[in-house]
């Protein structure tokens, strides 16, 4: 059974860091990747980041890009969200999930990050 535990969140002030963590578990797919989306309040789900877990390629939402870096540790089944220069726009629920191809995504139930200005 697969199972996705997310950690790392918390309460940073505008202008800080801060890094996330996915710890992937029961994972028997041979071409998956990973990644992680975020809800605001009131707002949808949206992707941040993504990582394809053979050849670790990755991709990053617009808002994204220059400011986080999504990476993985293979031997671990992990991935991490470096998160930079964090804005109060940044606050949300960050979800991780397994996303094998070809079949239903795996999601973890998420790690609240606050950004205070």
């Amino acid at each position: 059974q697969v199972q996705v535990v997310e950690s790392g969140g918390g309460l940073v002030q505008a202008g800080d860091s801060l890094m996330l963590s996915c710890a992937a578990s029961g994972l028997t797919f041979s071409k998956f990747s990973m990644g992680w989306s975020r809800q605001a309040p009131g707002k949808e789900r949206e992707h941040v980041a993504g990582i394809e877990w053979t050849f670790g390629s990755t991709n990053y939402a617009d808002f994204a890009k220059g400011r986080f870096t999504i990476s993985r540790d293979s031997a671990e089944n992990t991935i991490y969200l470096q998160m930079n220069n964090l804005k109060p726009d940044d606050t949300a629920v960050y979800y991780c999930a397994v996303r094998p191809y070809g079949y239903d995504d795996y999601w973890g139930q998420g790690t609240q990050v606050t950004v205070s200005s």
